[in-house]
This record gives structure tokens, sequence and C-alpha cells, in this order.
């Protein structure tokens, strides 16, 4: 039986590192060849490293993208055919897929449908392709797409197959948010059977700044069934026998392709390689499991903060630990990215500190086997107030006070950091207090990655309990008290916010759903809570602007993805 073995190579690109990136490439086009592979795959902008943003702009680094191009396909010479994302410029850039073959660029696809939504801005940098491109790779007509192109019914799939392609190569770059994965198969599966062609779906893998690509690549047959599917949150190399003689049986049988098939501009399919007719022995496949839904949110927060640290050039971590369950989560998550010995904590009390915080600091850094240093506050807190003494003489004390202490926590967990070489502090805030200003500007959000950002309270918790399912390390105290910022006297976070089962799908609805007011209220929230919770996030824009990048892993993050004007006076309801 005729089939075509593909191989789908999901890296960990970087941004600007050429050379590394091509090395990446080149090991896996080798190990692919071991395979006895037709051809390889790589993600979008695999050379560039994805998303390269504003660098798009500087023509030195698009010649350097489109030089190195030319030095991997000579390099490559012995190796299979490889489709790769790269960069083209002719009179325009494009976002583009090259062929490399017997050390020569065979061929390049222009990515047609560009994003421009969301965490996208494509069309601010490309020029969109207007034709389509087939290739006659291993004997069997295949035709190449970028990302974007497969999400549309009617777009460049749809072209392809009825212009007789068998199998799709669709390079992503497509980032992570929690239960994607579901939904993205769903769509390529829908794909597949919608045009009678067999799908093979690289993507890409790792942490870029904010996001995190999640991997997950996948082969889909021509019924819409996934036959291969590679690792989650890791890099892989996912090797699959296609079945070309099935597919060719079920097109035949498809009446819809031959009454819709109509002029298209495309070129004849360009030559690559002849079928492999001495293979005798079908890969048998098997199927990665698919991760469930908190286990892959808590892996991406891992691969995100081990990425960005890494890739930003540091070395080692600070986070503060209030004894509380969002740095103790935090803590967590830095030792599985890093390395215990990569990461110090630091417990700084104050007046207002209870005994039991302090011990589940404690406790913490023990089952995490990190340092942990405490420098007590309660004498900068005294001497700062004694210096503020006249000017708040006379005046109510309010959240100046407390804040004070946040600030204080800052100062010195920053001072901590600069003094050792390689150092970034990560900050602990997670998504439903930033979203209502509950935190401190140059206090507690000092720092400079945000590891649960994204995360609201009510998944904190989960991710907590997940964790301790893998090995015991965050302490049930830590999960089971009142939340609270211990700035003041028996202080609770329900002082200022709303219950957290209540406070997070109000958040959802308005900041994920854009929902109006009264159809939040009409999901059974009470009008005062949602009109209170609505101006808190609209209030507290200018502070989200200030906090430093984080892991996004829900549909829509603060940041790159949600974009307000500071300056407003439109209520939101």
């Amino acid at each position: 039986m005729k089939n075509l073995r593909v191989g789908l190579a999901q890296l960990n690109t970087t941004v600007g590192d050429f050379d590394s990136n091509i090395r990446l490439i080149l090991d896996a086009a080798t190990k692919a060849k071991e395979s006895d592979a037709d051809v390889v795959i790589f993600p979008e902008l695999a050379i560039t490293g994805y998303p390269p943003e504003d660098l798009l702009l500087r023509r030195p680094f698009i010649d350097k993208a489109m030089t190195k191009l030319e030095s991997l396909a000579k390099q490559a010479k012995n190796l299979p055919p490889i489709v790769v994302g790269c960069l083209d410029f002719e009179q325009h850039l494009y976002n583009s897929a090259a062929v490399l073959y017997e050390g020569k660029i065979q061929g390049v696809y222009h990515k047609q449908m560009l994003p421009n939504y969301g965490v996208f801005d494509e069309e601010r940098y490309f020029q969109s392709g207007d034709s389509i491109k087939m290739f006659e790779i291993g004997g069997v007509l295949t035709g190449i797409t970028i990302c974007e192109d497969m999400w549309y019914p009617e777009g460049p799939v749809r072209q392809l197959s009825l212009e007789g392609a068998q199998i799709i190569l669709n390079l992503n770059a497509s980032p992570f948010h929690a239960g994607k994965t579901d939904y993205r198969e769903r769509m390529v599966s829908t794909r597949a059977t919608d045009n009678t062609v067999a799908i093979a779906y690289v993507n890409q893998v790792g942490g870029q700044d904010d996001l995190v690509f999640d991997g997950n690549s996948i082969v889909v047959d021509a019924k819409g069934n996934i036959i291969g599917r590679a690792s989650s949150m890791c890099e892989d190399l996912l090797v699959v026998d296609i079945a070309v003689d099935e597919i060719a049986q079920q097109q035949l049988h498809e009446s819809r392709l031959r009454k819709a098939a109509k002029s298209i501009s495309v070129k004849s399919p360009v030559f690559i390689s002849n079928s492999k007719s001495d293979r005798e022995n079908i890969l048998v496949t098997s199927l990665k499991p698919s991760r469930e839904k908190i286990a892959e949110v808590y892996a991406a927060l891992v691969l995100g903060t081990r990425d960005y640290v890494k890739k930003s050039g540091f070395s080692n971590v600070w986070v503060a630990l209030s004894g509380g369950i969002d740095s103790a989560l935090v803590a967590a998550i830095a030792v599985d990215a890093l390395g215990a010995s990569f990461v110090r904590g630091l417990s700084m009390p104050s007046r207002y500190s209870s005994d039991g915080s302090i011990t589940d600091a404690e406790e913490l850094a023990n089952n995490l086997a990190i340092t942990l240093s405490s420098i007590p506050i309660e004498k900068i807190h005294d001497k700062a107030l004694l210096s503020l003494e006249n000017e708040f003489k006379d005046l109510p004390s309010n959240t100046a006070e407390e804040n004070l202490q946040s600030r204080i926590r800052g100062m010195l967990v920053m001072a901590l950091s600069n003094k050792q070489a390689g150092s970034l502090v990560l900050t602990t805030g997670n998504k439903s207090e930033y979203a209502c200003g509950y935190a401190t500007l140059y206090g507690d959000m000092v720092g400079g990655f945000a590891v649960i950002k994204d995360v609201p309270k009510t998944m904190v918790w989960d991710l907590a309990k997940y964790r301790n399912t893998l090995a015991y390390v965050i302490p049930q105290n830590s999960i089971e008290k009142p939340p609270s910022a211990e700035l003041r006297p028996d202080q609770l976070d329900t002082d200022s916010l709303p219950e957290y089962d209540i406070l997070d799908p109000i958040i959802e609805a308005y900041v994920e759903e854009d929902l109006s007011l009264e159809a939040i209220v009409s999901r059974g929230f009470d009008e005062k809570i949602v009109r209170n919770v609505i101006d808190m996030i609209n209030r507290n824009e200018y502070k989200r602007r200030q906090s430093p990048p984080g892991v996004k892993i829900t549909p829509r993050a603060f940041g790159r993805d949600r974009r307000l004007p500071l300056a407003t006076r439109y209520a939101g309801y």
C-alpha cells in the first residue's frame, strides 16, 4: 500500500537566535531521516522564532533570516525534503513556508490568511499571499498551508483539495490557553473530513514572553481520525505513515469535490521526490495521551516560566513567600521549572503576620528544598511611618499605611535580586487580584515575571491541589486558610472583594466575554456586586499596564490580548 511517511518536528525555538534554531531543525531532520521519513515539517517561522514582532520592521533582521534559510538549504542537502517556516521578501514581506531539498530552495508558499486579533498582529507586518502551491513529495500531491490558513472553511485547504491534493502539511505557531487543544483538534478533523484530505499539523512548543506554545502536533486522516499525536509542552518528533491509497479511494467516492472544482490560481505541482516503493514496514504510531486540563495548565506555567527566565538570560529567581497559597504555588512552579538550587525564598514578616503564615512559608521552603531567607520589616516600617508622620497627621489611616508594608517588601526583594547576579524576581499576584486592583504598585507587583498573572484565584486552589498529587509540597494550611494580605489586624480578602467563586465568573464574563452588566446579572449575579466589580476592573487598568508579563492561560489575558485606553470616562455598562 502506498503511503507518505511524514515527520512532524515540534521545536522550542528562540526569537532571533538563528543559529540555534537551525541546529534544532537540522538535528530533527537527521532523526527523521533515520526513521526513513519522506518529508519532515517544522513550525511557522521556525528559523526566526515566533513571534518576532517589530523585529520584522528591521531590514537587517529580514535579510539575515533569508540568508540563514539559504544556508539551511545547503546544510540539509543530504536530508529528506524539509518544509520550514521562514520569511520571504518580494517587494513585500511574507510569512512563508519553504520546501528545501537537495541543497536548494525548491519552492516557497506565502501565507494567505493573516490573523489580526487577540495576540496576533500579522497585518502589521505581512502581505497576504494570493495563491496556493502544490508539491509532489514522495509521489504524492501535497499542499502546504500555514496556521490561520487552516481555520477558514473556504480557504486554502479547500482550494488545494479541489486541485487534487491528498495531504495538507500545515505549519503552526498556535499559542496555548486552557481548553484550546480539544478545540484545535476538532477544527483540524472537521477540515480534513470536509475536504477528504489527510492533514499533518505541526505546532511550535515553548514559552515566548507571555505566550506558551503547547506542541500537541497531530496527524488526521481523511475521515477525521487522529492517527498520530505528539507530546504536550515538550519538544518531540512524530513520524506517521499516511495511507495515500485510502485517501485516493475516498476521493473517488466524494462527488462534492468534482462538483465544486473550479479554476484556481495554482501552477503545476513542483516535483520534489519519488515515492519509496521499496518500503515494506508500515509504522504503527501510538497516540500520546492528551493531558487533563489542570495538568496541562500547570505544565504551561512551568514551561512559560522556564523559557522566560532562560531565554531572557537569567539563571535564578527570588520569590517572596508570605505563607499564602499564591506565593506557594509560584514557588512550586519555579522549582519545577528551574530546580530547587536556582530558587530562593524570602520571608518578610510584619507586625500583622500570623505565626501560622511564617511557619507555612518555612514548611513550604523545606518541602521544596529551597533556601529561605528572613528579613522582618518592623524596623523599616516604623522608620517609614515616622518619616511620614508630619504629612500623615490629622488624616485617617487608610491603604497608604497598608501599602507601605508591601512597598518595603518590594524594595527588599528587588535589592536581593540586584545583589545576586543573574537573578529575577517572580511576582505572585493572580488574575482575580490584578483584575480588581487588589495589588500594590511598586509593592507586591514588583518583579520581572508574573507567573500566575492570568490564573483566576479559584484555579490557583485547583493547581495547588493538583501539584500536591505529584508530591506533597504546598502546606495544607496554605490551601485551606482564608486568603489575607495581612496588612492590618484580622484582614481578609473578602473585606474588599466578593467571594472568589462569585468574583471569578464575573471577571470571566466581563474581561474574556465582553458581556454587559445586564447580561452578567442575567446569569444570576447581584447587580450591585457586578457593578462594583466592573468599576474595579475599569479603574485599575493603569496598574495592570505597569505589571510584569506573565503566562497566558485563559482565552483572554490582560496585556496584548485585551487593550483598553488608560484615560477614558466610559463606565463599561
